[in-house]
C-alpha cells in the first residue's frame, strides 16, 4: 500500500510541475513547415482544397465532412489525431492560398488556424503550412511544447501529401515562436488545420 501512495504521489507532483511550468509557456505560438513537389501548383491545389478528401491520403484524418455555411463561409466537421473539430475556410485563393480557423467553443482548450501557400518552383511547387494557433490547459502547452513539438501535425500533414503524389519530401522547419499578438489573428476563438 505504501508503495501505491508513493506513485499516486509522485504522478500528482509530476502533473503539478507540468502545470507549473506550462504556465511560462506561452498561450500563442506559430509554427510553419514547407516541402517542395514535382507538382504543378494546379495539381497540388485540387488535393489540399479538397477537404472532404482528406480522409483518403492523411491517416490522421478519420472523417471531413460540409456542414452548414458560418457567416457565408464554409465549415467542416473533422475528426483528425483523435479530436472532433470545426473547421472554417476564411480564405480561398486558387491556386495559391487557403486559410483556415478551428471554430473554438468557448472555454476550447486549443485552437488556430492553418494557412496554406502554394509558390511554383523550377521542380513544380513548393507547399507551406503556417500555424497559428493557442493552448488553454498549462498542462497540454507544456505537452505541446516539450514532448509532441507544435510541428508534428504540419510535418505528418505535408508528409502525407508528398505521399499522395508519389513522393517523400522531407518538410523544412520555416520557424516556430511565441506569437502572442499573431497566433489566432489575435482572436481566442480563431483557430489548424487541419
Amino acid at each position: 500500500m505504501k508503495w501505491v501512495l508513493i506513485i499516486v504521489a509522485a504522478l500528482v507532483a509530476l502533473v503539478a510541475l507540468m502545470a507549473i511550468i506550462g504556465l511560462l509557456v506561452p498561450r500563442d505560438h506559430v509554427a510553419a513547415a514547407s516541402i517542395t513537389l514535382r507538382q504543378s501548383p494546379d495539381s497540388v491545389w485540387k488535393v489540399i482544397r479538397d477537404l472532404g478528401g482528406m480522409s483518403a491520403w492523411w491517416g490522421e484524418v478519420k472523417s471531413s465532412v460540409r456542414t452548414a455555411d458560418k457567416d457565408g463561409h464554409e465549415r467542416w466537421e473533422q475528426s483528425i489525431g483523435g479530436f472532433a473539430m470545426a473547421v472554417v475556410v476564411e480564405a480561398d485563393e486558387p491556386p495559391r492560398r487557403l486559410v483556415t480557423h478551428i471554430d473554438s467553443a468557448p472555454g476550447a482548450s486549443f485552437g488556430g488556424g492553418w494557412t496554406y501557400e502554394i509558390v511554383p518552383t523550377p521542380e513544380g511547387s513548393r507547399v507551406t503550412v503556417t500555424e497559428r494557433g493557442w493552448i488553454a490547459n498549462p498542462v497540454f502547452r507544456f505537452m505541446s511544447r516539450f514532448i509532441s513539438g507544435y510541428y508534428g501535425s504540419i510535418e505528418k500533414y505535408l508528409r502525407a501529401l508528398g505521399r499522395r503524389f508519389g513522393e517523400a519530401p522531407t518538410p523544412v522547419r520555416a520557424f516556430s515562436a511565441a506569437a502572442a499578438s499573431t497566433a489566432g489573428g489575435g482572436s481566442p476563438d480563431r483557430a489548424r488545420s487541419a
